[in-house]
């Protein structure tokens, strides 16, 4: 159903989403495989799209679900994609799959995040992780945020052997999820929150990171030592903007005495 906008709010933000993904005019239109033409009436309000367009429009420019929405809401239309609690009742049955997928990790630590890094579920294992890297002092703020307990002076750096490391690959991840949710500011306010930190280097804001698939995290602590490294796993066609937003995170043994040693901590 239409809803009243102002016409020239989604030419906007369409020029400013094909300037930000870095595409022509005619990059634009030939990925789309509509005319140079009408992209041209639609950047400049000429043209009002039709949902159908501006959902296309939006595949083609990798625009995430949230943004999406708020796409559809400036050329005139209602959100298409809802947004549920992944405590209410609508998401009960993923929640309870995704709770399943990360206690099967057992005894390797995993857990899920949203695009804040705010920890969602974790399994036994990655509770004791974080306990075995905070100790008893641990403050929620630190515990409750993967990133701030990564990074912050107050976490677990200390006993990250690899901290400069893991830290760089880190923060390029989370640049490259600014440069996927350009203007967000929830996520422009932890990046600023993070390169305040001592010791952190500010990275450029890319589409991806470039530090490969794998980060290496190893952990020296007074009770053991572990060489971890770290997975991220997404939802396919989410179709609601809560899950396509949720990131599973597992940290697996990258050695066999790593391996055993957190058989043996489970046990």
């Amino acid at each position: 159903m239409p809803i009243r906008t102002d016409p020239a709010l989604f030419a906007s933000e369409l020029k400013r989403w094909r300037h930000h993904r870095r595409y022509s005019q005619l990059d634009l239109a030939s990925r789309a495989e509509v005319s140079q033409r009408h992209l041209s009436f639609l950047e400049n309000g000429r043209s009002r799209p039709s949902p159908e367009m501006v959902e296309h429009l939006g595949i083609v420019l990798d625009v995430p679900l949230r943004a999406r929405n708020a796409l559809l809401n400036a050329a005139g239309y209602a959100d298409a994609y809802s947004e549920e609690s992944l405590q209410g009742v609508a998401l009960a049955p993923i929640r309870g799959a995704l709770h399943t997928i990360v206690e099967a990790h057992n005894p390797y630590p995993a857990y899920i995040v949203d695009r804040s890094w705010n920890l969602l579920d974790a399994n036994v294992a990655a509770v004791d992780l974080t306990a075995l890297l905070l100790g008893d002092q641990a403050s929620p703020e630190l515990s409750t945020n993967v990133l701030r307990l990564f990074l912050h002076p107050d976490g677990a750096r200390h006993r990250v052997t690899n901290w400069t490391e893991a830290a760089t690959v880190l923060v390029e991840r989370l640049a490259a999820e600014c440069a996927r949710y350009p203007g967000d500011p929830d996520m422009s306010a932890l990046y600023d929150e993070v390169i305040s930190y001592p010791g952190v280097t500010p990275r450029r804001r890319h589409e991806s990171a470039t530090s490969g698939l794998l980060t290496v995290i190893e952990i020296d602590t007074d009770e053991v030592s572990l060489r971890l490294c770290t997975t991220i796993s997404t939802l396919a066609a989410a179709g609601d903007v809560t899950l396509d937003e949720l990131r599973l995170e597992t940290l697996l043994p990258a050695n066999n005495e790593t391996a055993e040693t957190l058989r043996l901590l489970r046990r």
